[in-house]
């Protein structure tokens, strides 16, 4: 009898599948380099590779926000994995291309603490979060869905994480299009949320990426260490 790993692993490449048959809009992945984002673009990558090669014309955007003060393994070893990714996307003609992003000159954090005064961020007032990182984001998912009419953004968000996590997945209930939701910040009217491991556990995620080989030649083993 199949595992209940291997039941979902199934489930969620098919649906990965016939969704990235279903049209020629671009999707977007965010990529932490964390457990989550990586289990997530290894199931879209098992996905397209059962797609002929012909047919894989959709654009699929892997993006990963460098802050330019993270820790500096965890920086090494996302710019390492953006590098692989590209490497091998080409190889097997995946239609996959990976992109670092930086915060704007006025965004970055040491013109903000050093230069405009700002206070160091603190729980109540997490000005960097948002200069740093989702305004960053936020810039590229909406130029290249008004450029396109309409994106697709592939989320890693699991349900059970955390009550704010829930809170956030909850905003995408009721989608209009199947397995789909509206993105509910204005800003992204136009983008399409798909979190396609919505359902996994945490034990899920672990023996998924220790089980199964990273198809752009990262080592998941070394992730884990990380953690």
């Amino acid at each position: 009898m199949a595992s209940n790993l291997a039941l979902k692993i199934t489930s969620v490449t098919k649906n990965i599948a016939e969704l990235y048959r279903a049209d020629e809009l671009p999707w977007i992945i965010g990529y932490s380099g964390g457990k989550d984002s990586t289990t997530v673009l290894q199931l879209v990558w098992r996905a397209v590779e059962t797609i002929p090669v012909e047919e894989r014309t959709k654009k699929i955007y892997v993006i990963s926000t460098d802050t330019l003060v993270e820790n500096p393994v965890v920086a090494r070893w996302v710019q390492l994995s953006l590098s692989k990714i590209n490497v091998a996307s080409q190889k097997g003609k995946m239609n996959i291309e990976a992109r670092r992003l930086v915060p704007k000159l006025e965004d970055r954090f040491w013109v903000n603490l050093i230069g405009k005064g700002y206070p160091a961020p603190r729980p109540k007032f997490r000005w960097c979060t948002d200069r740093l990182k989702i305004s960053t984001s936020t810039k590229f998912i909406q130029t290249l869905s008004e450029s396109q009419g309409e994106a697709i953004l592939v989320l890693g968000q699991r349900r059970g994480e955390s009550q704010a996590r829930d809170k956030v997945m909850d905003q995408y209930k009721g989608s209009t299009r199947a397995r789909l939701s509206k993105n509910k910040d204005p800003k992204l009217s136009r983008v399409w949320v798909y979190p396609p491991i919505e359902s996994w556990t945490s034990d899920n995620v672990w023996e998924y990426l220790i089980t199964t080989p990273n198809p752009w030649g990262h080592d998941n083993q070394e992730l884990f260490n990380i953690y």
